[in-house]
């Protein structure tokens, strides 16, 4: 494999393809399946991933917001997209490029319904989100009288599926609530069903929900986090290979004497004849200010090399001084061997943010 020569972002579209095989594995073979492609496709690349999981026939896309919906169907994607979040300003784009919302509040549901009779839609697409516990977005079982009596009043729109999400569907201690989570959407998608005219999809499980909760599969599953590689868990990241790999490469390096220090506000002080390196990529590009001062680190010619002083916007500097290595050498931020995830508890945060951060003026580099 070629030697990074700049920053870049290296997209294996063959970890993909295993990945959505070994989540596909996982569920029966009539359980539909949702890719989640939302923030840049998990800070990929939204079109490219996109399209690969089109050939492997994908039958649904999430995005966040109707821009991203947008973007896949400039790209030529036809798959259909559920919106997640989406807001009223943009109904008229929503419907006008065939994406389907998530609606989880009665004002969502009635100014829908009243933009759907605006473009002369006849049984538009919709999906609703309940809250059975994560208390972010969703109708709640109060809601439902006042849901029946929007869907009896309009042939605009049809309930395309009803959804809810997992809190905790990674947290064996969290066992009970999940179950708990489990049966409270059965029985509103059963209360559902007695004012809709439609059998609408029924989907709860997100990554850690499908391999941890078969009973939950229902006809659909979304995944987003597994698709990428990462399991939340270090039993399922070993059946999964991470898409993504940062790297970059060394810019300059100093010989620095004790007591000299580097980088802003002079945070780090040698205590020895050192040698720094200088990188070029920074909190600009997702590298968090939380990883300096040793927190963070890469890996050059296979040794780590801890992050000193403040992360720059721009670049970050560490210490090679028990590294062979000279300027213009690779260096790797992550990648399939040294996970994101890992790189991500030095920090105390999630693999999500690693990868969702990456800067979006990296070269993405297909592999």
């Amino acid at each position: 494999m070629p030697k990074a020569k700049e920053t870049v972002l290296e997209i294996d579209l063959g970890a993909l393809t295993h990945n959505f095989n070994y989540l596909k594995s996982k569920i029966q073979p009539n359980t539909k399946f949702l890719a989640v492609v939302k923030a840049f496709a998990y800070g990929s690349d939204i079109t490219t991933i996109a399209k690969h999981l089109e050939t492997l026939k994908v039958d649904y896309f999430a995005v966040a917001y109707c821009a991203e919906g947008v973007a896949l169907r400039d790209a030529g994607i036809t798959t259909p997209i559920l919106v997640l979040h989406p807001q009223p300003v943009n109904f008229k784009t929503i419907i006008n490029r065939c994406l389907e919302p998530s609606v989880y509040s009665e004002r969502l549901l009635r100014e829908f319904i009243t933009a759907a009779k605006a473009e002369k839609q006849v049984h538009y697409p919709v999906h609703l989100k309940f809250n059975t516990g994560l208390n972010r977005l969703g109708f709640k079982r109060d809601d439902l009288e006042i849901i029946a009596k929007h869907f009896s009043s309009t042939s605009s729109v049809y309930c395309k599926s009803i959804f809810s999400h997992l809190a905790a569907s990674e947290a064996s201690e969290e066992r009970l609530f999940t179950e708990q989570q489990i049966l409270e959407f059965q029985g509103l998608y059963d209360a559902c069903q007695k004012f809709l005219d439609d059998a609408p999809i029924k989907h709860l499980c997100n990554t850690s929900g499908v391999l941890n909760y078969p009973k939950a599969h229902y006809d659909m599953v979304r995944c987003g986090i597994g698709l990428y590689g990462f399991g939340n868990s270090a039993t399922f990241d070993a059946h999964l290979k991470p898409v993504a790999r940062l790297k970059s490469v060394i810019s300059q390096i100093h010989q620095v004497h004790a007591g000299d220090t580097v980088g802003y506000n002079r945070a780090y002080k040698a205590s020895r004849e050192e040698r720094i390196a200088t990188i070029p990529i920074g909190h600009a590009d997702g590298i968090n200010r939380s990883f300096g001062h040793g927190k963070g680190y890469v890996f050059i010619n296979e040794k780590k090399a801890s992050i000193v002083g403040n992360v720059c916007m721009d670049m970050i500097m560490v210490n090679v001084s028990n590294i062979d290595c000279k300027e213009g050498d690779e260096v790797i931020v992550f990648n399939g061997k040294h996970k994101a995830s890992t790189l991500a508890e030095s920090a105390h945060t999630i693999s999500y943010e690693i990868l969702t951060a990456i800067s979006q003026r990296i070269k993405r580099q297909l592999l």
